[in-house]
């Protein structure tokens, strides 16, 4: 299905763009629908030179290992893009991409998008952004994985999806981050040590099923994020 002006304005790089710089873009923009469950694409695939960006619902990053072990990397949002690849390396999808929910993802093809960013460089700064951020995420990542205790790692978890959904830390915040399964996954733990972690941090947030998680005390979860305090 051909994409919209309005369907493109939901991918963060392109939302500044006026209606006459979005129209560029609309000769090779088209959106997909998937449902919950399904494949977006797999580990290995050979990727087109595509644009790959979520304009409605959630995704969910996998990679997984020679001994079959699946570690979730990240939860993708309305408005970001991914699967870089398929633009600037070597085509080959670098993990798996699955639908969470009902899906639309919007592609739009290579040639079209650098037309485009020629007449609007403010796009390919946008795009810098966005892989300056997640370079420094991966670095706290591996930082935290290697050197910081679970119970820090789940409280910075915490505390950054609050920030990814731009929740007022001012007040108490409710966050969604799914099971303690998928949490566990994204910090290197178990399923079990993740529910006996949420009891040691019962006062600072609770957790509901679902993984709708409320912070009750912000400074605490921030003092415990920072390793500041043991609990």
């Amino acid at each position: 299905m051909k994409a919209t002006i309005e369907q493109l304005a939901k991918v963060a790089i392109f939302a500044h763009l006026n209606p006459e710089q979005a129209a560029q873009l609309l000769p090779d923009a088209n959106v997909q629908h998937y449902q919950a469950g399904e494949m977006i694409m797999q580990e290995n695939d050979r990727l087109s030179a595509t644009l790959y960006a979520l304009i409605e619902g959630k995704l969910r990053v996998v990679k997984t290992a020679t001994t079959g072990k699946e570690t979730l990397l990240r939860i993708l949002s309305t408005g970001e893009f991914f699967a870089a690849p398929a633009l600037f390396g070597n085509a080959i999808a670098p993990a798996t991409v699955i639908a969470e929910s009902s899906v639309q993802v919007l592609t739009v093809k290579r040639e079209t998008l650098l037309k485009a960013i020629q007449m609007t460089p403010e796009i390919a700064l946008s795009m810098m952004a966005v892989f300056n951020q997640r370079l420094q995420q991966l670095h706290e990542t591996v930082h935290g994985l290697v050197s910081e205790r679970a119970i820090v790692r789940l409280a910075r978890l915490i505390q950054d999806a609050a920030t990814e959904q731009q929740m007022n830390l001012t007040q108490e915040t409710e966050v969604n981050l799914q099971s303690h399964y998928h949490m566990a996954r994204r910090i290197g733990i178990t399923y079990e040590e993740c529910v006996r972690l949420f009891k040691q941090m019962q006062g600072i947030v609770s957790y509901r099923r679902g993984g709708k998680i409320t912070i009750l005390n912000q400074q605490a979860l921030h003092s415990l994020a920072h390793g500041e305090v043991e609990l």
